[in-house]
């Protein structure tokens, strides 16, 4: 059962429809704002480990990498260890557009948390930072406790 009604979940996605909003004025959907998150987490990355990572097929990373190359987000060099392949760099203009994101969350998130006394506040983010870390720590163990959980359920 879910005591937490996916409100966690819900709070997000509210988040990310303001965030949204804000990136397409930038030119920018959700599919290319989290490649662009990939490469700037993989400086010098290929395509192909960009469709590992992001679950997608080539074509659609291809039409994209050149969609945001056109836009000014990324840049391509060539592989130096294979010709056929290119690398992908974020541009400056890719580094400012997560500054953007990240503004518009915290605008959000500040603005929700108005609603709190200044001690409830303080009680709720130390909540939120224990169960961060432990999802963090499952998510970085693969999610072996939750898979094992959801097996034993079923």
């Amino acid at each position: 059962m879910d005591l937490t009604h996916a409100q966690i979940t819900k709070i997000a996605r509210e988040a990310s429809k303001l965030a949204v909003r804000t990136l397409r004025r930038d030119g920018i959907g959700t599919s290319e704002f989290d490649l662009i998150h990939v490469v700037r987490k993989h400086d010098g990355i290929s395509q192909a480990e960009i469709c590992r990572i992001l679950g997608t097929d080539k074509a659609a990373v291809a039409r994209q990498v050149a969609s945001l190359v056109k836009k000014g987000y990324l840049k391509k060099t060539s592989n130096p260890t294979d010709k056929r392949a290119s690398l992908i760099y974020p541009t400056e203009k890719a580094e400012e557009l997560k500054v953007s994101k990240r503004y518009v969350e915290t605008a959000f998130y500040s603005y929700i948390l108005e609603a709190l006394p200044d001690e409830e506040k303080k009680v709720f983010c130390a909540l939120l930072e224990k169960v961060y870390r432990r999802s963090k720590e499952e998510s970085k163990g693969g999610f072996i406790n939750v898979i094992q959980q959801m097996k034993e359920e079923a």
